[in-house]
């Protein structure tokens, strides 16, 4: 590979942190909301849905690592 490509490739690598920043900002931003909803609502759908939010984000992060440990293998270094 050639040092333009593995150049290009880190730059993606360095969005992908970006991007995982800004999710886990937002992740805990609604893991908080979830965590505050009464004690008398958190089997209600609103919490359900707000618990699988977290849960795909979650998820998200995950294959956003996955990504950029794929791209770090291509670059070979």
């Amino acid at each position: 590979m050639n040092n333009s490509r593995r150049k290009d490739l880190r730059g993606i690598i360095d969005q992908i942190e970006e991007l995982k920043g800004l999710l886990e900002d937002l992740m805990c931003e609604e893991e908080e909301f979830r965590d505050n909803i009464p004690e008398n609502l958190q089997g209600s759908e609103r919490y359900e849905k707000s618990d699988a939010a977290c849960n795909d984000m979650q998820d998200a992060l995950i294959y956003l690592d996955d990504a950029a440990t794929c791209i770090e293998a291509a670059i070979g270094d």
